[in-house]
């Protein structure tokens, strides 16, 4: 099961491939549901998007003969650019 402790690890994992990006508050969902929503700018990541965040966090946990035998992505968009990046 993942523990909070899980998730602040990768979180510094991957601090330094990943920006922080901010949260946009949305007119137009939240007077649709009521609720105060926000929306989350990973299109301000250098790949365009979050899966750069996963494929940093996973390539990081790698044990080193995992890394000397490389790795392969069946994606040719933005999971590919997370992994190319990471």
């Amino acid at each position: 099961m993942l523990e909070h402790s899980d998730i602040l690890e990768a979180r510094e994992r991957v601090r330094e491939t990943s920006r922080h990006t901010p949260l946009e508050h949305s007119h137009t969902y939240s007077s649709m549901t009521g609720a105060d929503i926000r929306l989350k700018l990973e299109n301000f990541q250098r790949t365009g998007a979050f899966k750069i965040r996963g494929a940093t966090n996973r390539i990081a946990t790698l044990s080193a003969a995992q890394k000397e035998a490389g790795v392969v992505t069946a994606s040719a968009g933005n999971h590919a650019q997370g992994v190319a990046l990471a």
